[in-house]
Parts: structure tokens; C-alpha cells; sequence
């Protein structure tokens, strides 16, 4: 969790992106992406917030938050790990890379390590199959992903 000053920041900082959008109809799930890339998740206040700022219901916000496997209302760790379960991904070997990860972090799907590094999640489809198994860690893509290579992942991000 992050200190009230440290909150106060990202609100305001949210508060600003979105006073700035030139039309706020329609902008709902580009102000989500914006608080989830500033707060790391999205918590109920901040769903209050978005929703009294855009002057939609709470409901509306909260529905879209929860309808979108992007979005998450808990927090994740530093580095989200996501395995792609697509058909091409889990003909390749995307189920022994995913419990490799659990393995490895002593983790399940969902769960972040206890020293809130890793989050590993899986995703049904990154929509880039020609290098099935894909594997993510936050913004970065990485194809061809073998169990082998677990290690040399979670150490680049472990430094």
C-alpha cells in the first residue's frame, strides 16, 4: 500500500489526465488503463473516483472493471506475469510453462509472492500466435517460451 501523500499524488495525477481529455464521453476504459498504469490496481475509491469525475454511476465503472480480465481490483505484484492459455499457446507447451512458474515462485494463478515481486496470471489469447507459447511480464512479450526458460526470466527481474 502507499502512503497518503504518495495516494493524494496519483490522485491528482488521475484527476489531470482525465480533466485534460478533450471529450470524456466514451472515455471510460482509457481513464481505467490510466488509473490501473498509476495505482497498479483498481480499488473501490478509485472506481468512486473515475466514476464521479467522468459523472457516470460507480456501477457502470465497477462493471466494466470486473468484465475485463485486464483490469483488477486487488493489487499484483511488480512484475505480472501472464502465460497465454490460447489454443495455439497450449498446443505448444503453455501448461508446463505456467506450472513451472507456480513452481518456481510457489505460487498458483492469481497469487502474488509474498514479497509482492511476481503475480502470475494467464490470459486466453495475445493475439500472437506465430510465436505461441507466449509469455508477458508487465508490457514486455516474449515468444517461443519454453519451462527452460522460467529461470533466466525471473532472473532479469529479480535483479
Amino acid at each position: 500500500m502507499c502512503s497518503n501523500n504518495l495516494k493524494d499524488q496519483y490522485f491528482k495525477e488521475l484527476g489531470e489526465f482525465i480533466d485534460n481529455l478533450s471529450d470524456k464521453k466514451g472515455a471510460l476504459i482509457a481513464v481505467l488503463h490510466k488509473a490501473q498504469h498509476i495505482f497498479g490496481y483498481l480499488p473501490q475509491e478509485v472506481q468512486t473516483f473515475v466514476a464521479k469525475k467522468l459523472d457516470l454511476p460507480v456501477s457502470k465503472v465497477n462493471g466494466v472493471v470486473t468484465f475485463y480480465s485486464y483490469f483488477t481490483e486487488i493489487p499484483t505484484g511488480k512484475y505480472v506475469i501472464n502465460v497465454c492459455m490460447g489454443t495455439a499457446c497450449f498446443v505448444k507447451g503453455a501448461g508446463e510453462v505456467l506450472e513451472e512458474f507456480e513452481r518456481k515462485l510457489g505460487i498458483k494463478v492469481g497469487q502474488t509472492t509474498s514479497d509482492g515481486k511476481f503475480t502470475v496470471q494467464v490470459l486466453r489469447c495475445v493475439g500472437a500466435c506465430g510465436l505461441a507459447p507466449v509469455v508477458t511480464v508487465n508490457d514486455k512479450v516474449y515468444g517461443h517460451f519454453t519451462k527452460q526458460m522460467v529461470d533466466k526470466i525471473l532472473d532479469e527481474y529479480n535483479e
